[in-house]
């Protein structure tokens, strides 16, 4: 038996987003299509970096809720609600480009398998964008792809 190559256990059909779309969009591609991070790439289709739900929950971290409390069912608020709807606004309007993470651990197509798991374990990674030999973004492999590959 020939040994596996990540062009073996990619997802072809790969979901990216432009680096000038908003983190509003990001946020709707991740939800509808029921994924967690989708690569990144600029206006020429080339790969420039890889966003996640983990960066939206960092960057949203900047967000802080207005603290209230209730009074006779009355909510009476201790910060500005109206603040926290422009800062609310802000972030969803932020392009993908300042929350994306730019250093993306890549594979070329016939890399094994194994490699690719060893570079998702050592580097603890969930996902890892792979490139033809000319650069061009043809696939992604995810931990669920490698477990797959060993049934």
């Amino acid at each position: 038996m020939s040994e596996l190559l990540a062009r073996d256990v990619m997802v072809k059909k790969v979901i990216t987003i432009n680096k000038n779309a908003s983190v509003a969009e990001l946020s709707e591609l991740l939800i509808k299509n029921k994924i967690s991070g989708v690569p990144v790439v600029d206006d020429s289709g080339k790969l420039v970096g890889i966003a996640t739900e983990g960066d939206l929950i960092v960057r949203d971290a900047d967000l802080h809720f207005p603290r209230y409390f209730k009074l006779l069912d009355s909510i009476i608020y201790l910060e500005s609600l109206n603040k926290f709807k422009r800062n609310l606004r802000k972030y969803l309007g932020t392009k993908v480009e300042d929350v994306m993470t730019s250093k993306v651990k890549i594979v070329k197509e016939d890399t094994p398998v194994n490699v690719v798991a060893n570079i998702m374990i050592r580097d603890n990674v969930n996902r890892i964008p792979v490139l033809d030999n000319d650069g061009n973004l043809v696939g992604i492999i995810t931990r669920a792809d490698i477990v797959k590959s060993m049934i």
